[in-house]
């Protein structure tokens, strides 16, 4: 029922409820970089492997995935440590590309100190090394010999797999189609939904509910007929849009 509330709101509850968590209540520190409404994925990595890591990024937004870059996304006329420190307080996940020399980075290993801290959802991507320390129990997603299309995609099912970043995922990615402008683009993101195994009943609805207001959307018979497509896999009611025509009334005493 609070998959869709702010962590606040949710830690709040749990003050007045007196359950005890690990949690900080502190405001996070601003973050302007994230693609609001989209998952928030921190990339750690080494600078040498920078160019890769922004392809991954780029290629990431097809999942509703806005991935932290922090070569990429840091402006000049800001701090660089304040911004990446706010980027790991307003994290959803953290993917970790293990490569030689990722050990030795003190910057890349206090990244990962902090996801598991905070107890967020680690993806270590291996490029030659393995996940080691209080990472080494995740099998972690193999970065060799694959595309950056084929890393992507296997860290959007790692994510709408955990039980930890599932709800927020789905819910990314209805959004991400629900405000679409691009017909193209959402019905590549459709195509993604369709593909995870069961989406919440309320999200499809809502949803629904998002695509009848959008215009762009609900006026694409090619986009109706594969959004209908997909309602229909998870046993929900297909969207019908009924038009309605003004009826006009003529007075004779209104001059002409």
């Amino acid at each position: 029922m609070l998959a869709k509330e702010s962590d606040d709101l949710i830690l709040k509850i749990a003050e007045e409820l007196e359950i005890l968590h690990n949690f900080s209540t502190k405001l996070p520190l601003e973050a302007t970089f994230w693609k609001p409404g989209f998952f928030r994925l921190f990339l750690t990595h080494l600078a040498s492997f920078k160019v890769q890591t922004s392809h991954l990024q780029s290629v990431l937004k097809r999942y509703a995935i806005s991935a932290f870059v922090a070569h990429e996304d840091i402006e000049p006329s800001r701090e660089w440590q304040q911004e990446i420190e706010a980027g790991l307080a307003t994290m959803d996940a953290l993917a970790a590309i293990l490569m030689d020399g990722f050990k030795e980075s003190n910057w890349c290993d206090q990244e990962i100190g902090v996801a598991v801290g905070r107890d967020v959802l680690i993806i270590p991507i291996r490029k030659g090394m393995d996940p080691y320390g209080f990472i080494g129990k995740y099998q972690g997603i193999q970065g060799v010999n694959k595309t950056v299309g084929e890393v992507a995609e296997q860290v959007f099912i790692t994510i709408v797999k955990s039980p930890k970043t599932r709800s927020k995922m789905l819910l990314a990615l209805c959004n991400a189609i629900g405000q679409s402008t691009d017909i193209g683009e959402a019905l590549d993101k459709v195509t993604i939904l369709k593909s995870v195994d069961a989406v919440p009943q309320d999200n499809l609805e809502n949803l629904k509910d998002r695509v009848k207001d959008n215009s762009v959307l609900s006026e694409s018979e090619k986009f109706l007929a594969s959004f209908n497509e997909m309602l229909a896999k998870f046993g929900v009611a297909k969207l019908v849009l009924v038009e309605t025509k003004a009826e006009v009334e003529w007075d004779d005493d209104i001059p002409f």
